[in-house]
């Protein structure tokens, strides 16, 4: 077996393998907490400061996907001519565009009926892969200039609204809509800026082709790193451009921070852009030399991290079924056919946060040695087409 320390950047699978890890105590959050189904956790007027930055981390598990994903596009595309590139993230993207809509929309609901299909951030990044199989055709530096055009533009349109109109939902906002057979179709991650975040790291997979300097690299990072969280500084206090929600002053100081705090995520404001690849930026120009078993825990996810999205949504699924027939809910009331924490049949329902952060480190322990065992199957099988498209 080959070592994926030899053939990977390990900074790269470090950074994602931590925003895999974070993303799950968001979803258990959804699936347990008790607070979930009554408040939201950046609701400034109900919430606090534990619970929000509970949530608040996990920001930056969408954004770095797509970043990432775009990274990694790169580098798959190393070993491939362009076309033969453009052809991966065609099918791939198509494949993860179905994959939403089946596999992961029946993890989030376990109904059969499909009542309420949901597109997000599976279909977001499958939408992305499918623009960036023609945008990777461009001159690298035409693709930088789009991709921050449309991150820094796309807030131009928060103010243009076409009620009903779903193809206009599907690019820029965040929507709902009845479709026939009592079913609902919701849109949480319209396309835009996503295609640009990907296409963006797309472009920075440049910085690491064999002949990149790690010294340039890792100024160059620190400093976009840098310059983008204090132009998000900048720009939130100016609450003139960048986010479509201003923040507001409070008299209690906590809550100041959470409206702060808080950009707009559905769809990503510029605001919520430079905050989270900001830090992603100087995560990356830092980490590169870790070593240690703690660098190769959270490794271990990044290296197969579609696996361990789709296992671990169905794990937590299953845990709040148990422990819903345990609790006098029955196990039918995780059958949902809305979101869960909207579903009235819920309130009530979970546990405090403390006991939410257990079971999240139980769900991520657990799924420990089942990622171990096929990271390992992938390494030792990379003759079988099919695995890279997990």
């Amino acid at each position: 077996m080959t070592s994926p320390t030899k053939t990977r950047i390990e900074s790269i699978d470090l950074l994602k393998g931590l925003v895999m890890v974070i993303m799950a105590l968001d979803h258990v959050r959804d699936y347990f907490h008790y607070d979930a189904f009554f408040f939201e956790p950046t609701d400034p007027l109900q919430s606090n400061l534990t619970l929000f930055f509970t949530r608040w981390i996990t920001h930056f598990c969408a954004p770095l996907f797509s970043f990432l994903a775009g990274l990694s596009a790169f580098m798959v595309g190393r070993r491939k001519t362009k076309s033969e590139l453009s052809i991966f993230l065609l099918q791939r993207g198509i494949w993860l565009v179905l994959i939403e809509l089946t596999v992961v929309n029946f993890s989030w609901f376990f109904d059969l009926q499909f009542r309420t299909p949901v597109l997000a951030v599976i279909w977001s990044l499958g939408i992305s892969m499918v623009v960036l199989s023609a945008l990777i055709y461009l001159p690298k530096n035409a693709i930088l200039v789009i991709s921050c055009a449309i991150i820094a533009s796309h807030n131009l349109l928060d103010d243009i609204h076409f009620p009903g109109n779903i193809f206009y939902s599907i690019l820029h906002e965040f929507s709902s809509f009845s479709l026939p057979e009592n079913r609902h179709l919701l849109i949480v991650y319209p396309i835009i800026p996503w295609v640009a975040t990907m296409s963006l790291g797309y472009y920075f997979g440049n910085f690491y082709t064999a002949t990149a300097d790690s010294f340039k690299r890792k100024k160059i990072f620190n400093i976009i790193g840098i310059c983008a969280i204090v132009l998000f500084c900048v720009l939130r206090l100016l609450n003139v451009y960048g986010d479509p929600t201003p923040w507001q002053s409070f008299t209690i100081f906590a809550q100041t921070v959470i409206s702060f705090l808080n950009p707009s995520k559905y769809p990503p404001s510029l605001l919520y852009v430079l905050m989270t690849l900001g830090v992603a930026f100087i995560f990356l120009a830092n980490t590169e030399n870790l070593k240690g078993s703690i660098v190769n825990f959270f490794s271990l996810y990044g290296r197969v991290p579609f696996f361990y999205y789709i296992v671990h949504f169905y794990l937590i699924h299953v845990l709040a079924l148990v422990y819903a027939q345990f609790t006098g809910f029955g196990w039918q009331s995780m059958v949902l056919t809305t979101w869960v924490n909207n579903a009235d049949a819920l309130k009530g329902f979970g546990v405090n946060l403390f006991c939410t952060y257990l079971i999240w480190i139980g769900v991520v322990a657990a799924l420990y040695p089942v990622c171990k065992i096929f990271d390992q199957y992938k390494q030792t099988h990379k003759e079988i087409w099919w695995l890279s498209y997990l």
